[in-house]
């Protein structure tokens, strides 16, 4: 009799494990739809004077990544450091072109936003949580408890920590890389007049094209990090990666 509790209790993790990666799948499609996918329809296709106009086809267009972070912040009850960036983006582009300034200004905040991340993850190296832990090397990917037992019991932190630093710098470059390539895509695509149907046109145009061009060599960079952070986590436990990682 006292076996029976026992044999149900195995059933109930892998039941469990599962349900887990279907949220984060939904807010990647979610984070697609409102911060990317929906401003840009309405910025491409719905700012001549005959349907919402430039000015609104901005302010609405705006809403939606807007509320989307909002919601978030109003769910997870604490302070996403993305949710926060994406909501201060949108809302000096939107603001930048309502107020019809020049488009050297919006080229400016885009290439600001990636290199304050690049510069927070060089002066965080030294900190307690530096940022790169939190962007890339986080508790989601690794399970750092075991892994810096693992390291202790061989007396290797600080030979990992210098590993940590040169993957470190990989990742403020990737942020370096995006910022130059969004300044030399703002100055190549904005260059109609600020509050026309054109400049609208312009900003969906510039926003769809910042993900092949600019998002794709970043995240092949950011790859390489892990990708190195991981070859290194091998080499020197002497474990497989497999080992370390939350799954």
């Amino acid at each position: 009799m006292p076996q029976s509790p026992e044999t149900n209790s195995p059933t109930t993790p892998p039941a469990s494990s599962p349900g887990k990666p279907k949220p984060q799948q939904q807010n990647m499609l979610a984070n697609l739809a409102f911060n990317i996918i929906i401003p840009v329809v309405i910025m491409s296709y719905a700012s001549a004077p005959e349907y919402l106009g430039p000015l609104w086809s901005i302010a609405v267009a705006l809403a939606f990544p807007v509320g989307y972070g909002l919601y978030e912040l109003l769910q997870t009850k604490k302070v996403n450091f993305f949710s926060v960036l994406g909501i201060i983006s949108v809302l000096l582009t939107g603001g930048i072109s309502l107020l019809k300034l020049p488009a050297e200004y919006i080229a400016i905040k885009e290439a600001a936003i990636p290199g304050l991340i690049g510069i927070a993850v060089l002066v965080t190296r030294y900190m307690k949580k530096p940022l790169i832990k939190i962007l890339v090397l986080n508790d989601v990917i690794i399970n750092w408890p075991k892994l810096n037992k693992a390291l202790a019991d061989i007396n290797k932190t600080e030979e990992f920590e210098k590993k940590i630093g040169v993957s470190n710098y990989i990742v403020a470059a990737s942020f370096f890389v995006s910022s130059a390539l969004n300044y030399g895509l703002a100055k190549w695509i904005l260059v109609s007049e600020p509050g026309s149907v054109a400049y609208t046109e312009e900003l969906g145009r510039m926003t769809a094209l910042s993900y092949p061009v600019i998002v794709i060599p970043s995240m092949l960079m950011l790859i390489t990090a892990i990708m190195y952070i991981f070859m290194q986590m091998k080499k020197i436990t002497g474990q497989e990666v497999d080992t370390f990682l939350n799954q």
